[in-house]
């Protein structure tokens, strides 16, 4: 009886000249990456380098790093004492690679509407040349860099030890520049804990002198401390994105506590929040999302969830009524939507300037 074929490849040892032809690598390669630490391939009797699943497996996770822009000392580090993780990783180039044809689409379209202008004997308008414009620069919008600042901030983390009295230039209340969203650090003897408005505290733990870390979630906080020793500034580091937050005094604190709570116990929606859903389904359901009318985070963040949204509205058929429910203790709105096939619960949040900067959604039993 023959093996399974995946458990006989598992088996499959190569040489260092087979293993650098096959995946399109060079010998010098190879050992370049042992000599940094990052692959450490089996040894036969007479030291000839081999290599199997695993270390082939690690040469992917290199590979893929270092097409996201990292170098190889900042690879070493990612790794360093890490397990392999193929799933991880796979998850990165898959959401990679759905944004990126996702972004190519809406390049194309552009392009196209711009060609049909010109077409007929008509011109472009300063916008038009500035979206095109945009579009083609897309600096932040760099999904590689989205990518590989994920896998940086999901790489295990272990808490250091710093004096207690430090902590006390971290303590107060910070508003998020988008969204308005606060946060308050608080101290209790030599542990912080970090809680956002209408949401529980949960301890950060020091990674460096103004590094912190969440075990709950992979996200960190760096904090800005000024010359007076004094934190006026924190930026949170979650989900490959970066969110920056400035300090606020006890009163600004007191009064964004007192609007949740009035909002929530009058369950007044935000003025558009409605009608922004409403245009997202409709726009998903087209293919064409604006991500102009979205924060810059929001907009990185729902490029990515695209694809699925698009595939969960095509399953939910028609939008029939939509309904606001409440608000959320984060100070979310809520919205009960119901399309041909099935019930949704939509929460949405906007910024200051009236675009988008959150939405979440999940099908109602």
């Amino acid at each position: 009886m023959n093996e399974p074929r995946d458990k006989a490849d598992k088996d499959v040892l190569l040489t260092a000249a087979e293993c650098a032809a096959r995946i399109g690598l060079t010998v010098r390669g190879l050992r370049l990456y042992e000599s940094r630490g990052l692959i450490s391939p089996r040894r036969t009797a007479k030291s000839w380098r081999l290599y199997g699943a695993a270390e082939i497996s690690r040469l992917h996770e290199i590979l893929a790093l270092k097409r996201m822009g990292l170098s190889l000392a900042q690879i070493a580090k990612l790794l360093e004492g890490r397990e392999i993780d193929l799933d991880r990783i796979l998850a990165m180039q898959q959401s990679s690679i759905l944004q990126l044809r996702n972004r190519a689409d809406e390049g194309l379209a552009l392009v196209h509407v711009a060609r049909l202008k010109l077409s007929v004997g008509g011109s472009l308008s300063i916008a038009d040349l500035i979206t095109l414009a945009k579009e083609t620069n897309m600096a932040e919008a760099s999904f590689d860099a989205v990518a590989q600042r994920r896998y940086e901030q999901a790489r295990p983390r272990a808490a250091i030890q710093i004096d207690p009295g430090l902590m006390e230039r971290y303590v107060g209340h910070f508003r998020f520049q988008t969204g308005g969203q606060v946060v308050t650090i608080t101290r209790d003897g030599g542990h912080l804990f970090a809680k956002p408005l209408g949401q529980f505290a949960s301890e950060i733990y020091p990674e460096s002198e103004h590094t912190f870390f969440l075990k709950t979630t992979a996200a960190q906080i760096t904090f800005a401390v000024e010359p007076d020793g004094i934190a006026n500034a924190l930026t949170l580091h979650q989900g490959g994105l970066t969110h920056n937050a400035t300090r606020i005094d006890d009163q600004q604190a007191q009064d964004a506590v007192t609007a949740l709570a009035k909002k929530i116990d009058n369950k007044t929606p935000s003025p558009g929040t409605e009608e922004a859903i409403r245009r997202l389904i409709i726009q998903h359901q087209q293919g064409a999302v604006d991500y102009a009318g979205m924060s810059d985070v929001m907009a990185a963040v729902a490029r990515e969830q695209a694809p699925a949204i698009i595939a969960a509205l095509d399953l939910a058929g028609g939008m029939q009524t939509i309904r606001f429910k409440g608000v959320g203790r984060d100070g979310w709105d809520v919205y009960d939507v119901s399309f041909a096939n099935v019930d949704m619960e939509w929460r949405i949040i906007l910024a200051s300037d009236g675009k988008i900067d959150g939405v979440l959604l999940r099908s109602l039993p």
